[in-house]
């Protein structure tokens, strides 16, 4: 049962600790040292050729450190229990995803719309300044239903199959997805190693996740939103993800929105109903309840191994 009691240590922390201030967060460090391999590699009109082996060039020097002061701090086996559980840690945000979504929560509540959308822009990608109270709740309940794969299921899912070493794997490599995976100029080439390898590493968990939201919410109506909309979304892994857990839900989800200044018509996904303030607590809930029955199914799998 070691690896279930990981696992729940790793867990108990998260939710004690939170996410760790952000300067001494190993992600931001790490970020600080994708930067740096950024600036050596990444050129200016290359050839796509060029941009994309400097792209896997990077990747493996990003990575390569990191993996192998893991392995060499996984040797200690009296500290084993405790760095194990503490490295997973680092790679979930359960707490941090809940706190985003309440402090959203509170403004909303409070009627301080412009202080919601300075909240929610801290979890999103688009613009927020000329949000809708509506639009508001979408967003703030949608990164919860994403990030609930990126940051809690996904690294779960290789931590009980390959360790600390395929937790922190799936966490960097979606950092580089996070910093390198944009289809612009810039990165279009560049990024796509890192965005494929990122795709590649959630690919069954994120449909594990999807069927997981499925069980737990409106069964029928998360099946057939994730059957029938998921490949209208970007992602290949959020768009199940996305689908299956607003279907749960029954909310209405997407639409357009901005990014960086460009309108992008995102499809409608989901229920029927547009989320109402309290529909975001159920979401983080759904969150915590989806991850209450991991840890069953893990510690059921422990058992038996």
């Amino acid at each position: 049962m070691t690896l279930t009691l990981t696992i729940l240590l790793a867990v108990a922390l998260d939710y004690w600790l939170g996410e760790p201030r952000n300067a001494w967060h190993p992600l931001v460090m790490f970020g600080r040292w994708v930067s740096t391999i950024e600036r050596q590699l990444l050129v200016v009109g290359q050839s796509p050729v060029q941009q994309r082996l400097s792209g896997v060039m990077a990747v493996l020097i990003a990575l390569t450190p990191a993996l192998l002061c893991l392995i060499k701090l996984t040797d200690w086996p009296v500290l084993n229990l405790f760095i194990e559980a503490v490295v997973l840690y680092f790679c979930i945000a359960a707490r941090s995803l809940q706190q985003h979504a309440q402090a959203i929560y509170q403004a909303l509540c409070n009627e301080d719309l412009q202080s919601a959308r300075l909240k929610v822009g801290k979890i999103v990608s688009r613009q927020t300044d000329t949000m809708t109270e509506l639009q508001v709740r979408q967003a703030a309940i949608e990164s919860v239903l994403e990030n609930g794969a990126d940051a809690v299921f996904v690294p779960l899912f290789w931590f009980a199959l390959a360790g600390p070493i395929g937790a922190v794997l799936y966490r960097l490599s979606n950092t580089l997805d996070a910093m390198w995976g944009y289809k612009n100029p810039r990165y279009l080439y560049f990024g796509w190693a890192a965005a494929r390898f990122d795709d590649l590493l959630n690919w069954l968990p994120a449909r594990l996740t999807a069927v997981s939201y499925a069980l737990l919410g409106n069964t029928s109506c998360a099946l057939a939103a994730w059957r029938k909309q998921a490949h209208l979304l970007d992602s290949p892994n959020a768009g199940p993800v996305m689908t299956a857990g607003a279907g749960a839900l029954g909310l209405r989800l997407g639409g357009p929105a901005f990014y960086h200044g460009q309108f992008k018509q995102k499809p409608w996904f989901g229920g029927e109903r547009n989320p109402e303030n309290a529909d975001m607590v159920r979401s983080w809930r759904f969150m915590y309840q989806t991850l209450v029955l991991w840890l069953i199914l893990i510690a059921a799998g422990d058992a038996l191994a």
